[in-house]
C-alpha cells in the first residue's frame, strides 16, 4: 500500500506473528506443517495456527479496503460522495474484524487470560480430554407399537354410516 491509512499498524500482523514465533519456539511456517501433519497433537497450537490465518485474511481485506478509499478519495472533489462513504465503512468493519481476530490471537497466546483458569475453563478442558463420541449410557430406541392398517377411503364411508 503506497499511502498507508493505518494508524501505525502496517506490520500490525508481524508483530503477532512474532509473538505466535516466540510462543512456540518455531518460525509460523513450521507451526503450520506441524498443525497441518497432526492436528491433533497440540490442540493450542492448532488454534493459533487456525486464527493466525484468519487474521492474515482479514489484513488482507483490510489493506484492499483501504486501497480503494485511498483511490476513491483521490479521486474526488471537496465533498465526499456516497459510494465513497461505503468504502469508509468497509473500512471500519475491516478493522473492527481484524482487531477482533488479534484479540482472539492474544487471547490464545496468554496463559494467564480471564477464562482460562476459571472453574469452567477446568471444566471444559476435561469434558475436550475425554470427548465422547455417543451417549454416556448405553440406550435403545423407544418400543413404539405397530401402525394400525390404513383404512380405506371404501371401508371409512361404510363404517360411518
Amino acid at each position: 500500500m503506497s499511502n498507508a491509512i493505518s494508524d501505525g499498524t502496517e506490520d500490525f500482523v508481524g508483530v503477532l506473528t512474532e509473538r505466535i514465533e516466540a510462543h512456540f519456539g518455531m518460525g509460523i511456517d513450521q507451526l503450520k506443517a506441524a498443525v497441518a501433519a497432526a492436528p491433533t497433537a497440540n490442540p493450542d497450537a492448532t488454534d493459533v495456527v487456525k486464527w493466525h490465518g484468519l487474521l492474515v485474511n482479514s489484513q488482507a481485506v483490510l489493506d484492499r479496503a483501504e486501497d480503494a478509499l485511498l483511490g476513491a478519495l483521490e479521486a474526488q472533489p471537496s465533498e465526499v460522495d456516497d459510494p465513497t462513504m461505503g468504502l469508509a465503512h468497509r473500512v471500519n468493519a475491516a478493522v473492527a474484524e481484524r482487531d477482533g481476530r488479534a484479540l482472539v490471537v492474544r487471547w490464545l497466546l496468554d496463559p494467564d487470560a480471564p477464562g482460562k483458569k476459571d472453574l469452567a475453563a477446568e471444566w471444559l478442558a476435561r469434558l475436550n480430554r475425554g470427548a465422547r463420541k455417543g451417549p454416556a449410557v448405553q440406550t435403545s430406541a423407544p418400543h413404539r407399537p405397530a401402525a394400525a392398517p390404513p383404512v380405506s377411503a371404501e371401508h371409512g364411508k361404510a363404517a360411518q354410516r
